[in-house]
């Protein structure tokens, strides 16, 4: 990890072994966990936690209260609004030991992920889908398809640039 080749705040804290890209910014309040993988060109916002087994691509977004859990995957150009959430475990209690039940989740490339929504584990979300602040996610999206609500349904099939192009 060459740490001249992108930028820490004084409060974050970087594990040993974790694999930072080039011009990655890092703010303040944040954790990456040693085995992570984040790609160049990211932001990760004020109070972000990324898991040990995550793998986040090129130019990612995160920003300020998101964690990024164990086997969630983010491929390039996603946009994780602030306080979002991801979950990888689908029925959690805190008196049984799910570490071998974690279900992956994958954001595909260009996906917007909006402020305060939840993707339950285990889904994938396409590329370049959106999904709309405070929408819960329990299910795949396809790509290019505006999701809101909860349940998270489809009300539009949208463009790359996030432009409505047509109502279901």
């Amino acid at each position: 990890m060459n740490k001249e080749s992108f930028s820490v705040h004084e409060t974050a804290v970087i594990d040993n072994g974790a694999k930072i890209g080039e011009g990655t910014r890092i703010w303040h309040w944040t954790h990456v966990c040693a085995k992570a993988v984040v790609g160049k060109n990211c932001s990760l916002g004020q109070n972000v936690f990324v898991g040990n087994k995550t793998v986040i691509g090129n130019n990612v977004k995160i920003q300020n209260n998101v964690s990024i859990y164990d086997s969630v995957i983010l491929e390039d150009d996603v946009f994780c609004g602030p306080s979002m959430v991801f979950t990888n475990v689908y029925n959690p209690r805190s008196e049984v030991t799910r570490k071998d039940e974690y279900r992956g989740t994958l954001v595909k490339k260009g996906a917007t992920l909006g402020a305060n929504c939840t993707i339950v584990c285990g889904v994938t979300i396409g590329e370049y889908a959106m999904i709309g602040s405070g929408a819960v996610v329990t299910k795949d999206v396809p790509p290019f398809h505006l999701v809101v609500g909860n349940p998270a349904k489809i009300v539009c099939k949208i463009d790359k640039y996030g432009n409505k192009i047509n109502d279901y």
